[in-house]
């Protein structure tokens, strides 16, 4: 999955940290957001109701670390998925890694 979000990033279907991805679903551009669990309160605080409201998918219970990673940071609190097309292989994958899907 990680994979894919860094070939978004690439091909400029992303964007990255927490006031981009506010702006994106505020504009309702944003397909998905990846959120990172060990985000800060307040970081969580300004995203997450605002997604909820705008009904974006969220794909919570990654790291700030690995999110970092393959977006070039140390950390990263959220990554937004812009292409829809890459948002549903994101989410593709996701679901065929739950526990629910085996």
């Amino acid at each position: 999955m990680l994979g894919l979000v860094g070939l978004g990033l690439r091909s400029r279907n992303a964007v990255v940290g927490v006031e981009q991805v506010r702006g994106a679903a505020k504009r309702g551009t944003l397909a998905l957001a990846l959120v990172a669990s060990d985000a800060s309160e307040n970081s969580l605080a300004k995203l997450v109701p605002l997604l909820r409201g705008r009904r974006v998918k969220m794909v919570e219970g990654l790291a700030a670390a690995q999110l970092g990673a393959v977006t070039g940071r140390t950390l990263t609190a959220a990554v937004g998925i812009i292409d829809h097309q890459l948002a549903r292989g994101i989410l593709g994958v996701v679901n065929s890694d739950s526990p629910e899907s085996t």
